[in-house]
């Protein structure tokens, strides 16, 4: 957040991944998104389950899509975990335990039905959730623990999944996701 502003700020970036400036959040996604800095998170529960999350239906870019756990941007300045950290707390009402970047230079672009692009470079986290959830209807619609062995086989699923967790979930089972838990 701009202290003077009041407004978020997402860190852009150039093609090597570079910052090069920052820009507010609200003004950021649209059909000619610039690059900038995402992250994705993947949250388990004691039983190894995964939690994902319908995006608000007023969302800019993918709303009411069901997705990972949680997604959001660090901050400038701000390091990547307190990021994941602080963006659990305001999504999902959760502390976290096990913080741990699985995916350390993954990369997207993806256009949702309205022309809203997503261009992002976006580590991917997985962590342990600590405490009920809670999410914030401003940002989830709905939530729903799923096995990780039904996400490795989508077509098992009652809905579709966001681009990105389309991406990730082969990238996170290859690295081995299911034994973190």
């Amino acid at each position: 957040m701009n202290s003077v502003t009041g407004q978020e700020l997402v860190v852009l970036l150039d093609d090597a991944g570079r910052s090069i400036g920052t820009a507010c959040k609200s003004e950021v996604h649209h059909g000619s998104t610039p690059l900038h800095l995402a992250f994705s998170c993947y949250l388990f529960d004691d039983a190894g389950r995964v939690l994902l999350t319908r995006r608000a239906l007023h969302k800019r870019a993918f709303p009411g899509i069901w997705t990972n756990s949680f997604c959001g941007h660090p901050g400038p300045e701000e390091a990547m975990d307190d990021a994941v950290v602080r963006r659990a707390r305001q999504e999902l009402g959760v502390g976290i335990a096990r913080l741990h970047c699985v995916l350390p230079d993954f990369r997207y672009q993806a256009v949702d039905a309205q022309g809203i692009v997503e261009n992002e470079v976006c580590p991917v986290f997985c962590a342990r959730t600590v405490g009920p959830v809670s999410a914030d209807p401003d940002e989830i619609m709905d939530s729903a623990w799923v096995p990780w062995d039904d996400l490795r086989t989508p077509a098992r699923l009652p809905w579709a999944l966001s681009p990105w967790a389309i991406e990730q979930i082969p990238l996170l089972d290859d690295a081995g996701v299911d034994q973190y838990n």
